[in-house]
């Protein structure tokens, strides 16, 4: 079995931060989102892996490399443009060949990994195998009926009116099955080639589609609401750790990661958090679901449930919660100004001003 992780995507959603960097490589825990995908599949038993990149090819190969450092061997596949996920197996056949292959989406998480999900394909051989979670608002997302036994008898993308609320999480498993079904589509309403209708193609030629619906343990960091809530999900199974330097004014309590290198001064750090390397954190307090990356630096400062991206620096800002700081910002108190009302009144105006 081969790997295709799909690393092309433009982050919109996240964006200020992936106007600068590839939505797959933003850190949780101080690790990518896409570094724990390809974890999972190497622990899955899967050597041979396939990134599609589009804009930040650059960025990601930089990171990833030949995939030696994650036990991979790695083959980069250019998308000129986002065009559905369908289309990216259709321009990665060379590489799959007449190989089962599982598709991961590089900018999913799913906590647990996926080696169980590999083993039942292994053994029960459908052609394709769709994981299922159940969704507040189905529209925004593929959508599966199935039928009183719980077999999958329809898929759509993004329907107006949903036929239920079972989402598919960003992994698929498929037999080579798939390629005939993806070579018959036309693009949707969308102007792309869904995954969504290849896999309905695979039903109506007869063929088996399994499915599994899972809860809890998936989530799509295309947002940074998910992302802060991965970077939770991560850090509750942090195990606490200190390499760096803490003084005896500082304080750490519960699960707390300082790396090697950090610094950690006249400090409150409440876990699970980690504190990056390189980084200072000096008269401060870092609370519980914090990630700061390396070489940041927080003084003076309150932070929690958070994300610091690399090379910040937080200095004097009383509270700072719920947030996704990105590489090198500074963030600093507001200069202080004097309270004042400005008013252009027209004639015979009543103004009443509470001081």
């Amino acid at each position: 079995m081969k790997a295709l992780v799909l690393a092309g995507g433009a982050g919109s959603r996240l964006r200020p931060i992936t106007h600068t960097s590839a939505k797959q490589l933003v850190p949780v825990a101080n690790k990518p989102v896409l570094f724990y995908g390809l974890e999972a599949i190497r622990d899955a038993g899967i050597t041979e892996v396939g990134i599609v990149v589009g804009d930040t090819a650059a960025e990601i190969e930089a990171a990833v490399g030949d995939g030696s450092a994650f036990g991979l061997q790695v083959t980069y596949l250019p998308q000129d443009a986002p065009r559905g996920l369908a289309h990216a197996v259709l321009i990665a056949r060379g590489f799959l060949g007449d190989d089962d292959f599982v598709m991961y989406l590089g900018d999913n998480f799913i906590v647990g990994g996926i080696s169980g999900l590999v083993e039942r394909f292994r053994t029960e051989r459908p052609a394709a195998q769709i994981m299922l979670t159940r969704v507040s608002d189905p529209r925004a997302f593929g959508v599966a009926e199935l039928d009183g036994q719980g077999r999958v008898v329809g898929l759509e993308e993004k329907p107006a009116r949903p036929k239920s609320d079972l989402a598919l999480v960003g992994v698929y498993l498929f037999s080579p099955a798939v390629h005939a079904a993806v070579a018959a589509l036309k693009p949707s309403w969308r102007d792309e080639l869904e995954i969504t209708d290849a896999i309905q193609g695979l039903l109506d030629r007869g063929h088996r589609v399994a499915s599994t619906v899972i809860s809890g343990y998936w989530k799509d960091t295309g947002n940074v609401t998910d992302m802060l809530e991965v970077n939770r999900l991560v850090l509750e199974g942090l195990e606490p750790s200190v390499r760096g330097t803490v003084d005896a004014a500082s304080e750490l309590i519960g699960r707390v990661v300082v790396e090697e290198g950090a610094t950690v001064a006249g400090s409150r750090v409440v876990g699970p958090a980690i504190v990056g390397a390189g980084s200072t954190v000096r008269d401060s307090y870092v609370g519980p679901f914090t990630s700061i990356d390396r070489d940041c630096t927080v003084i003076g400062s309150e932070i929690e449930y958070s994300i610091v991206l690399r090379g910040a620096s937080i200095d004097g800002v009383g509270r700072i919660e719920v947030s996704l700081i990105g590489r090198e910002a500074e963030v600093t108190p507001a200069p202080r100004v004097p309270k004042a009302h400005r008013l252009v009144l027209g004639d015979h105006s009543k103004v009443q001003i509470s001081s």
